[in-house]
Parts: C-alpha cells; sequence; structure tokens
C-alpha cells in the first residue's frame, strides 16, 4: 500500500500523549461530530477500521473516532496541496483547539502537513519532487530542523543504466512525512515503531459513507446533459438558394 494518509486531528492538547489514553470510542458521540464537520451531507455507517489502517479510506468513506479532548477523522477529501486553504468551517471547528492535517502518498512521494491553534495557522509544509515546494508558511518544528539543514538527504537509487539525477528537494518528503506523523501524532506508516509510540492498529474508528448532495446534483445533471445531447438529431446545414431559398445540405 506505501504510506498514505488524509487524516485531521482536534486536541486539547498535545496528541499523542491524549491518544495514549483513550479506550473505545462513543458512535453516538462520533456520529454527532461528523455531523458538525459534514453539514447538510448524506452520512451513513459502514464498516469501521484502526487508526493503522484507516488513515486512508476508499472513496467516499470516513473513519473517525471522537473522545473527550481528541477527534479524529481519515477522509481522502482533506489532501490537498494547499493545507491552508483547508476549507473554512473544518478550522473554526478547531477553535480553542489544536488542530493537525496530515496528508501523505507514496505514489508521487508528496507531503504536506499543518497545524492550527485556536484557529490559527501556525505551519503549512507541502512539497513534492515534481511540484517543488508549493506551501511553507511559518516557522519550521524542531523534528523538521535537521531535514532543512541538510543532514538527512534522500537515498534515491537510479534506475540501471541511467546517470543518477540530483534529488529536486533536500530531503525525500516521505521521510519527513513519518517524522512529522510521529512528532504531531505519535505513530508512523512505515519504519521502525519505538516504545513510546502510539498503538495506533489498537485504536478503532468509526467507518461512515459520506457523500456531497450538492456534488451529487452537479453529477446528475451533467449525466442528464450528456443523455439529452446525444438523443439530439444530427445538426442541419443549409445553404441559400438562387431564388433565395434555403436548401438543405449534406453536414460534414
Amino acid at each position: 500500500m506505501g504510506a498514505k494518509t488524509g487524516l485531521l486531528v482536534y486536541a486539547d492538547g498535545d496528541v499523542p500523549d491524549l491518544l495514549r489514553q483513550v479506550e473505545a470510542a462513543d458512535s453516538e458521540r462520533t456520529f454527532a461530530m461528523m455531523r458538525r464537520l459534514y453539514p447538510a451531507w448524506e452520512i451513513a455507517e459502514a464498516a469501521g477500521s484502526d487508526l493503522w489502517e484507516g488513515v486512508y479510506p476508499p472513496d467516499g468513506t470516513v473513519y473517525a473516532a471522537s473522545w473527550p479532548g481528541v477527534e479524529i477523522v481519515c477522509d481522502r477529501r482533506v489532501m490537498t496541496d494547499t493545507p491552508s486553504r483547508l476549507p473554512r468551517h473544518l478550522v473554526e471547528a478547531s477553535a480553542g483547539r489544536r488542530l493537525v492535517l496530515h496528508a501523505m502518498h507514496s505514489v508521487v512521494d508528496s507531503l504536506a502537513f499543518a497545524v492550527w491553534e485556536d484557529g490559527r495557522l501556525r505551519r503549512s509544509l507541502s512539497l513534492s519532487p515534481d511540484g517543488g515546494i508549493t506551501e511553507n508558511i511559518g516557522e519550521p518544528f524542531s523534528f523538521e530542523l535537521s531535514y532543512w539543514a541538510g543532514d538527512r538527504p534522500a537515498d534515491i537509487i537510479p534506475w540501471p543504466d541511467e546517470d543518477e539525477e540530483p534529488y529536486p528537494l533536500p530531503f525525500h518528503p516521505l521521510d519527513l512525512g513519518e517524522e512529522a506523523l510521529r512528532a504531531l501524532c505519535g505513530f508512523v506508516q512505515e519504519g521502525r515503531p519505538e516504545p513510546d509510540d502510539v498503538d495506533a492498529d489498537g485504536i478503532d474508528l468509526h467507518g461512515f459513507l459520506v457523500r456531497d448532495p450538492n456534488r451529487a446534483r452537479s453529477v446528475e445533471k451533467e449525466a442528464a446533459l450528456k443523455r439529452a445531447v446525444e438523443a439530439m438529431e444530427p445538426p442541419r446545414a443549409h445553404s441559400m438558394g438562387p431564388d433565395g431559398s434555403l436548401i438543405e445540405r449534406d453536414s460534414l
């Protein structure tokens, strides 16, 4: 599967510390959180997952859990190249709290993470080897410093019979992505676990099928228009006859 995440965490303090204390998440509390974060969306309960497996759900599925002090939402829709543009209502839901976004995709080696404190963006970083640095806002966290200093260069093995090209970034985004995930959320997707890591596969998440009715109506309208166009007769072309009358001619 590779390292892939689409994760939001709302917390009243340090996320790893809070996650080490959680027990089974209440389903009604979690559903109420989903109603707040997905207003007017169609939400239906589905099979759940755990925090290690569920950080990259299937399309249309959200894995989530709500406890006193900390809440988790795993959804591909939060994966973005510009974390600072996260939908306003998701940021406003973090009033008085910390909000962490972590989005990583191993296929394109992309990483985006951001932290808000009481609704104020403190740090946002988004980069990939193809797109370069898309967003770099705020002071780097301490766990980033060795990467920016050049102490953690990307270890890239070139294809056989190809010259090695310099890596376009001072480090590999996925390496920093795992470091960020551990520092901000307490666990990693790949790499060697540490003794004090959060037991992510022991934290159960509830599952939900989530659909934006506005998007669904837009898709239905597009499909109806396509059907109407396909049902139309071929266009007819006319030319002016010598007597001024219109004469239908074969269309090209």
